[in-house]
C-alpha cells in the first residue's frame, strides 16, 4: 500500500519530452521515471468510505464520503461529489473527477459503478434518454453537472472516442 500511495501520488502528464505519443502519464520515484499508459485513464475509483469524524463529538461517518482511488484507502482519495459523476454516452463507463495532476478524471471502478448504478435517474432530455440527468444520494437529487464531458473527445456530443 506504501508503494501505491507514493506512486499514484506522484502521477502526472507526460511532458518530459520523451515517450509521450505511447505513455501519456509519468511517475517519478527519486532519478527513476516510469512512464504509463493505461487503456482508459490511470485512476481508477474502487472503494467508497465513508465519512470521518468531522467535529469532536460528531457522529462517525457524518463527514462527507471519499472515492478511494489505485489501492490506496484512504491515503489516496478524493471527496466523493455525486453531481459529477459522468456516465459516458457511448461505452457506458462512470467516471468521477480525480486530482488534476493524474488527469483530472478517473474511472469507476465497475464493480462500483454496478452498485451506484440504481441511484441514476433518467428522464428524456432531448431526445436522450439513456443518459442520466440525476443521481440519487443521502436523500437528495443531485443534477448532474456533465463537467467531464470535456475530458472526452465529443463526450458534450456523445460520439465515439477516437
Amino acid at each position: 500500500k506504501k508503494f501505491l500511495v507514493f506512486f499514484f501520488s506522484r502521477l502526472r502528464s507526460n511532458q518530459s519530452g520523451r515517450y509521450d505519443d505511447h505513455f501519456p502519464f509519468l511517475s517519478l520515484c527519486g532519478r527513476e521515471r516510469n512512464f504509463v499508459r493505461c487503456d482508459d485513464r490511470p485512476l481508477v475509483f474502487t472503494h467508497l468510505l465513508e465519512g470521518t469524524e468531522v467535529e469532536p463529538g460528531a457522529e462517525p461517518g457524518a463527514g462527507p464520503e471519499r472515492l478511494s482511488y489505485c489501492g490506496g484507502g484512504d491515503r489516496l482519495s478524493a471527496a466523493f461529489r455525486p453531481e459529477a459523476l459522468y456516465m459516458h454516452p457511448a461505452n457506458g463507463r462512470v467516471y468521477h473527477p480525480a486530482p488534476a495532476p493524474a488527469g483530472g478524471v478517473g474511472l469507476v471502478r465497475s464493480a462500483l459503478a454496478i452498485e451506484l448504478s440504481p441511484s441514476f435517474l433518467y428522464e428524456e432530455e432531448e431526445g436522450r434518454p439513456e443518459q442520466p440527468t440525476h443521481f440519487l444520494w443521502a436523500g437528495r437529487r443531485h443534477v448532474l453537472t456533465n463537467e467531464l464531458a470535456k475530458f472526452f473527445p465529443g463526450g458534450a456530443e456523445g460520439e465515439e472516442e477516437g
